[in-house]
């Protein structure tokens, strides 16, 4: 048994912190309120401190690293995270896992030594080897790549059967939804029909469908405009992940964007949005190249950039559809040593020293890289970010990977970030509603139950933290850097992070 005793309870569902104690018995929380001596109990003094359910991470990227017991996401409180996002997940595949790893390695930032055939076994990984609580969805590109590989072209009916069986049998193994990354290839190809046909299948199951649109710039409203149609057609709930209108020309669509969300959602849709506490966002490189040059996987490309004419088309591609600045692109992850030098630098720089265009460095560097390079780059205005912060549908994610590099702070600082920046020195949340959007509202979208509140009989996952000192001291230049503040986390009744700062 456990006893935080006489804290301020901030119990997720918004309400205002109240003076109290929580006593857990097994994996429960056994009482809350005034509570005297307990015989046989370990005593936390929390005079001063916040006692809140444990954090839930709605969109992460560390389907790998959750097997390896890290702690980057219990030192911020996190108890609960959610993976397989994007349409990448390390499951299912057919054969060998060779094509997986490829086209998964620079999100979940490991390029061999992984893969699931089936959902089913990963979870029975995750639920031996995790320190977290882990839920997967599965992910589009992945299922797209056991059946049809990296081929760019709409499926063939046998092809979207077997499709939706692997889908159905995620689902029932225990995935908590179905993801999309229509900016990546293969999953950018598909049309219409495959994607309400699986989200129907998502509907039936009552799971999250979880989307990475195909554009958050000039096409973000018709992107919005498209999965809001996906769910009224199918009925399946519908998750738009990191909502943003990216690149400065097209901040003023945000606006647009989200009056599609909240006039779908007073029709009765099932949709809500969530977004991570940086202007900043990070991804891999070849997500600027046009879809086409990405069809048949990294050696297809590295053909393409070696042949004069369809580098110069690519770098045309390129240019024409480019939303941020290249001095907004910096590098954060390479595959070599040789251009280390590189991390840290945006493309503009990179070209200037080489004395090429800015769209022709990135192209050399993806070269060179064998096209293994993550950047960060420079996506929202501050004002977006606050108004999409303070939103009611949105939750708060940190959509955090590792590279091999310098991460984004996201990875190592979110929530307190959230908790110490965003709430108590900004001002844009109360105390009480920051909490809420990292507790129950994502335990809510997941279909949670008895998580994500402090509730007597509800599961013992619990985070206590200095309001006054929680803060992230994660920056761009040293990501590694743990968080202050955070002074227990609490998973099923059992202390798994003890005394820190």
């Amino acid at each position: 048994m456990i006893l935080l005793r006489n804290g301020w309870i901030v119990d997720g569902s918004g309400a205002e912190p109240v003076r109290g104690s929580v006593l857990t018995e097994g994996e429960r929380i056994a009482r809350i309120g005034e509570i005297g001596p307990v015989v046989d109990c370990e005593v936390i003094d929390c005079d001063g401190l916040a006692i809140a359910p444990g954090f839930i991470d709605l969109h992460s990227h560390l389907d790998l690293q959750v097997l390896e017991k890290r702690d980057e996401k219990i030192r911020q409180g996190v108890t609960t995270e959610v993976v397989g996002n994007c349409g990448f997940s390390p499951f299912p595949f057919l054969g060998t896992p060779d094509s997986l790893r490829e086209f998964a390695a620079g999100i979940l930032g490991r390029p061999d030594g992984w893969g699931w055939p089936t959902a089913a076994e990963y979870l029975k990984t995750a639920g031996l080897e995790s320190n977290l609580h882990v839920y997967p969805l599965v992910g589009h590109g992945s299922l797209r790549l056991a059946v049809a590989g990296q081929r760019q072209s709409p499926l063939s009916a046998p092809e979207l059967d077997r499709i939706s069986g692997l889908l159905e049998d995620s689902l029932s193994a225990g995935c908590a939804g179905f993801s999309t990354g229509l900016m990546y290839a293969p999953g950018s190809c598909a049309g219409r029909d495959e994607l309400e046909h699986l989200c129907r299948i998502v509907a039936r199951s009552g799971k999250l469908y979880a989307t990475h649109m195909r554009s958050y710039t000039t096409g973000l409203v018709d992107a919005v405009r498209e999965q809001l149609d996906l769910a009224r057609a199918s009925g399946c709930r519908l998750q738009i992940s990191h909502l943003q209108a990216a690149g400065r020309a097209n901040w003023s669509l945000q606006e647009q964007a989200l009056k599609e969300i909240e006039t779908a959602r007073r029709e009765g849709v099932d949709v809500e949005f969530d977004i991570y506490p940086y202007q900043c966002g990070s991804t891999v490189l070849t997500q600027w190249l046009p879809a086409w040059a990405l069809e048949g996987g990294r050696q297809a490309l590295l053909q393409r950039l070696g042949d004069r004419e369809l580098r110069r088309k690519i770098a045309a591609d390129t240019e024409a559809a480019r939303a941020q600045l290249w001095g907004d692109i910096t590098i954060s992850g390479l595959s070599t040593p040789g251009n280390a030098g590189l991390v840290g630098r945006n493309i503009e720089d990179v070209a200037a020293e080489r004395g090429v265009e800015p769209v022709e460095a990135a192209l050399e560097v993806l070269i060179e890289e064998q096209t293994a390079v993550n950047v960060i780059s420079f996506n929202q205005s501050e004002e977006n970010l606050r108004q999409l912060i303070q939103h009611p549908l949105c939750s708060i994610i940190s959509d955090g990977f590792h590279v091999a590099g310098k991460a984004h702070p996201r990875l190592y600082g979110t929530f307190p970030e959230l908790l110490g920046t965003v709430a108590r020195e900004k001002a844009w949340l109360t105390l009480a509603a920051a909490v809420h959007k990292i507790t129950a509202k994502p335990a809510h979208r997941l279909g949670l139950r008895e998580r994500g509140l402090i509730r007597e009989g509800y599961f013992a996952d619990l985070t206590v933290f200095h309001p006054t000192r929680v803060q992230s001291h994660s920056t761009y230049a040293d990501p590694d850097r743990a968080p202050a503040g955070i002074v227990r986390v609490v998973k099923d009744g059992q202390s798994i992070l003890c005394g820190q700062n």
